[in-house]
């Protein structure tokens, strides 16, 4: 069973640990949507497999007997956004992990402009500068839903605001000059006279 103030793992590590190609891809996933570490791809690998499974079984089966479990696994997926409302069972088989990265709420911000980066958009969620219908949302792997992704923005009062992003998120921050120095700048040691 498992005591109860001790979390399951949410996720399945993979079967060989030293996979070339599998850490390549890894390492695109973790640059592309700013991820912390792999842990957070095996996660939506995880639900990725489980949905696939249930599709699975359920293709298996008569559609008189579970036809409402269809309707509760595509509605889910349908609500999350991760597969469009003409979505059939059989496209649950289609998923891949990148679907369910692009849902969270780290990948919304950077897609909105709120932020010039994904990490910099996880930075903001992580430090309660984003909110989602005026209310603080301070985990980035929160999974927003088809209609809750007009609502994230900013939290009231918070001094992101005050740095004015560009509406246009694929420019590059701007940069600092930096001043110039009169003193010595060579490389190793000074010589002694």
């Amino acid at each position: 069973m498992g005591h109860p103030r001790k979390a399951r793992k949410k996720y399945d590590t993979p079967s060989h640990p030293w996979n070339a190609d599998r850490i390549k891809q890894e390492n695109k996933l973790t640059q592309k949507y700013g991820l912390k570490n792999k842990k957070e791809i095996w996660k939506a690998e995880t639900m990725v497999k489980r949905y696939r499974r249930d599709a699975r079984e359920l293709l298996g089966m008569s559609s008189e007997d579970n036809a409402q479990e269809r309707q509760q696994l595509l509605g889910r997926l349908i609500r999350y956004g991760i597969l469009p409302e003409t979505a059939k069972l059989e496209d649950v088989l289609d998923l891949t992990v990148e679907d369910v990265l692009r849902r969270r709420l780290q990948t919304v911000v950077h897609k909105k402009g709120l932020a010039y980066t994904a990490k910099e958009a996880r930075v903001f969620v992580v430090h309660g500068h984003i909110a989602m219908n005026n209310k603080k949302v301070n985990s980035p792997s929160y999974l927003v839903r088809k209609g809750e992704e007009e609502q994230v923005g900013y939290y009231p009062g918070s001094a992101v605001i005050k740095l004015k992003i560009p509406e246009n998120p694929k420019k590059e921050k701007p940069k600092k000059e930096r001043p110039k120095r009169d003193s010595y700048r060579g490389r190793g040691r000074r010589k002694r006279r």
